[in-house]
């Protein structure tokens, strides 16, 4: 009789009509043979097996290569459910919409079938999804980025408590394109993608829009955040939390190399993109990383910036849409001063600058966690690991200062859902424009955002030790546009106060939206900045920030009744103390 998985299986198998259906094991020779059938496809090659062993390109088509938000549905019976923020579509009109795009789809094609694992093999927090796909790009990376084949079949056994998710490439025509989730079936339908982000679907869609359906049911969380920990000379490790929209250095800090390692202080990756948090008994929160591997964006990483995931791309990396140096080598934009000559762009053509940059923007690489010299000895421990600061960033070139610490878990909470990010010109066309992106979840909730806010609140009530909260802002400028904070490796400067935060020190000075460092709190040791730039970097403008106060204003009227009255009462309170301050400035 068959189990519940391979029945649906079977189901899959009936709708798509593969011509042949491949169950894979996890084994090192079958994730070879994958990457051959991934360069019989025609859109991959071998890189340089001496510099890098192991390693393949892959292009995708042209008109493939981001997630796709607008065709990107999450399915309840109630459109409440799915709140504002998100598009929806009824399940019974999804399925019949889509439903024919999928039937026949694999026609031809092996059908191939990952059972995985997120979470580490023996955590109890760990949950089983099956993919099943026509893309053997697809399923390379599925091995990559998860605990795949034998191990979550074993762990499964006969239950039925899976996520299925049902891929197929179809003829990646952009308008035959969608990626459905069905949170009270659990269940994911992804047609017309070979995208990272709308293919491989333990990742956002099971990990984020459906985890986070299931956290609420279950009573955990499913977060946007990376997952790291800082080590003090003493060698106590403290882990934190961080949720930051892209482009604000998510990856570089879960990786970062300490500039203060002489002093003792050192930083271990646990995760770099999603964590499950889930109360402990003794108060804690206690987080997992979902993943296997880093799926990371290939522009602008070097060995300034991201010294450890360098190190690691070296071998067994899968990279995606970069550009080819005559020997056969991964380049993309900011990984050398220079541009190699004679480089191939990422459609497979000889690269002129006039033709735009030789790595697509969104140009990615897939590359085992293990691998990386950061990784933390924790980072599949069963049990998790104890959170004691979550901390929200993100871009703004004026407003907000280097670091604040929200006063109570409610002002916390309202500090991550007005999270926003200013746009680069790069991506829009104009600098500036203001994005909101609570938690830096805004594409990635699977239900009501509103409700969400509340469940983060209900959350800091049930537990004993909720994490502190901070907020960081890494890209401050002055009037002349340049930034005054370094970054990178001098970013654990701020993390070593949240450290002493964390420990009952750490100087603050009060303002209207929260605790900031006193200059003398930060550890400057070594770094070459002024006492001016310093100033700036920890200034909080009343004036500035009223006006800021009434985009939140209104941003929150979006979410009308569904808002909870927390974070209401949290912007008035806010609106009093910057009322005051303006008062006592005269403005």
């Amino acid at each position: 009789m068959p189990t519940p998985m391979e029945k649906w299986v079977e189901e899959a198998a009936a709708l798509t009509k593969p011509e042949r259906v491949q169950w894979c094991e996890g084994t090192e020779g079958e994730h070879e043979q994958l990457l051959k059938d991934m360069l019989r496809g025609g859109n991959s090659l071998l890189l340089d097996r001496k510099s890098f062993p192991n390693c393949h390109l892959h292009r995708s088509d042209p008109r493939d290569v981001a997630r796709t938000e607008k065709v990107t549905f999450i399915c309840t019976e109630r459109k409440q459910d799915a709140g504002p923020t998100n598009n929806w579509m009824a399940p019974q009109q999804a399925k019949e919409m889509v439903r024919p795009l999928l039937e026949g789809a694999m026609k031809g094609r092996t059908m191939y079938v990952l059972p995985y694992i997120m979470g580490p093999a023996e955590s109890p927090f760990a949950r089983v999804g099956v993919e099943v796909t026509d893309s053997a790009y697809v399923a390379a990376s599925m091995g990559i980025m998860t605990r795949m084949g034998r191990v979550a079949l074993d762990r499964l056994g006969r239950s039925d408590d899976f996520v299925p998710g049902l891929h197929s490439n179809g003829d990646l025509d952009p308008s035959h394109r969608y990626i459905l989730h069905f949170p009270e079936e659990k269940l994911i339908w992804s047609v017309g993608s070979g995208y990272g982000g709308n293919a491989l679907l333990g990742k956002k869609c099971f990990a984020l829009r459906i985890g986070t359906w299931m956290a609420r049911e279950e009573g955990w969380m499913a977060e946007h955040m990376l997952i790291l920990g800082l080590e003090d000379p003493g060698g106590r490790v403290t882990y934190m939390a961080a949720a930051f929209p892209s482009a604000c250095g998510k990856t570089n800090l879960a990786m970062m190399v300490s500039a203060l390692e002489d002093e003792g202080y050192r930083v271990w990756t646990v995760g770099d993109d999603i964590a499950w948090l889930h109360p402990g008994p003794d108060g804690y929160l206690y987080a997992v990383n979902p993943e296997a591997g880093f799926f990371g964006v290939a522009p602008g990483t070097n060995e300034h910036t991201n010294p450890n995931v360098i190190e690691a791309l070296h071998r067994n990396t899968i990279f995606t849409n970069v550009g080819l140096t005559p020997d056969n080598q991964p380049w993309w934009e900011g990984l050398t001063a220079q541009p190699p000559q004679g480089l191939i762009d990422w459609k497979g053509q000889a690269w002129l600058p006039e033709n735009g940059p030789a790595a697509h923007p969104n140009s990615r690489y897939t590359v085992p966690a293990r691998q990386s010299p950061s990784i933390s000895p924790r980072w599949e421990d069963p049990a998790g690991v104890p959170i004691s600061a979550f901390i929200f960033g993100g871009r703004r070139a004026k407003l907000e200062p280097l670091v604040y610490e929200a006063t109570s878990w409610e002002h916390g909470v309202y500090s991550g859902a007005t999270l926003a990010s200013e746009t680069t010109a790069a991506a829009t066309g104009a600098v500036g424009v203001l994005r909101r992106d609570p938690m830096a979840m805004l594409p990635f909730c699977g239900y009501n955002m509103g409700h969400y806010f509340s469940y983060w609140l209900e959350m800091g009530r049930r537990l004993a030790h909720p994490p502190r909260i901070f907020h960081v802002n890494w890209f401050r400028k002055d009037s002349e546009g340049r930034y005054l904070w370094p970054g990178y490796g001098e970013n654990v400067r701020v993390l070593k106060w949240m450290l002493d935060r964390i420990s009952g020190a750490g100087e603050t000075h009060e303002t209207p939206i929260g605790l900031v460092p006193t200059p003398a709190a930060l550890d400057l040791n070594g770094l070459d900045i002024s006492r001016q730039n310093l100033e700036a970097l920890l200034r909080v403008d009343p004036a500035d920030w009223s006006a800021e106060l009434e985009g939140v204003k209104e941003y929150f009227g979006k979410f009308g009744d569904d808002l909870p009255l927390e974070l209401h009462s949290e912007a008035d309170r806010i609106g009093r103390r910057l009322q005051h301050a303006n008062v006592a400035t005269g403005r």
